[in-house]
């Protein structure tokens, strides 16, 4: 019994390792990934074999990557922040996610008059399901916290998923 437990233990390890070391290392060349944008030519039609874009506000196809990477790295590094959290409060992540998403998409219409117009009506919807969930979250624990007499560090830390190992523990803090 206790070699199987060992061999799943080493194999959920092994797995546990290589996402975080990939996660880890798209985190670290992030700033090489933001800095593709300069490989994009200054021009306002760029043809490729794939497609052609005609850069109609902003007059530059380079100005339009130098605009989209600043939305779309930080909401990929978003994403792994909300997928890897395992604090309680992760799911207000997802106000910033919106936030990065619509810019996203309003950079990309050819229409658009200003980037981040009525962004705050957009997100409204979303932001009343996260703040009254976190709410009543945080309601919760403050009630487990008065019913309980336990600090607020040790209800936490009831919430929070155990780290099993150094990686684990390690990952915890990113």
């Amino acid at each position: 019994m206790k070699k199987v437990e060992s061999k799943y233990r080493d194999t959920f390890n092994k797995k546990e390792l290589v996402y975080g070391s990939i996660i880890a290392t798209f985190i670290a060349i992030s700033p090489f990934i933001f800095n593709l944008y300069q490989s994009v030519p200054d021009q306002k039609v760029w043809n490729t074999f794939l497609f052609t874009y005609d850069s109609n506000y902003f007059e530059s196809v380079y100005v339009v990557a130098w605009t989209l990477a600043g939305k779309i790295i930080p909401l990929l590094l978003m994403f792994i922040w909300f997928f890897t959290c395992k604090h309680w409060w992760y799911h207000t992540i997802i106000v910033p996610i919106s936030m990065f998403i619509y810019q996203a998409i309003q950079t990309l219409n050819s229409d658009l008059s200003w980037v981040d117009n009525n962004l705050i009506l957009y997100m409204l919807p979303i932001m009343a399901i996260v703040i009254p969930t976190i709410y009543l979250i945080r309601a919760r624990m403050f009630n487990k916290l008065n019913t309980a007499n336990k600090s607020l560090e040790e209800l936490e830390a009831e919430f929070m998923i155990k780290p099993k190992g150094f990686w684990d523990k390690l990952r915890q803090y990113f």
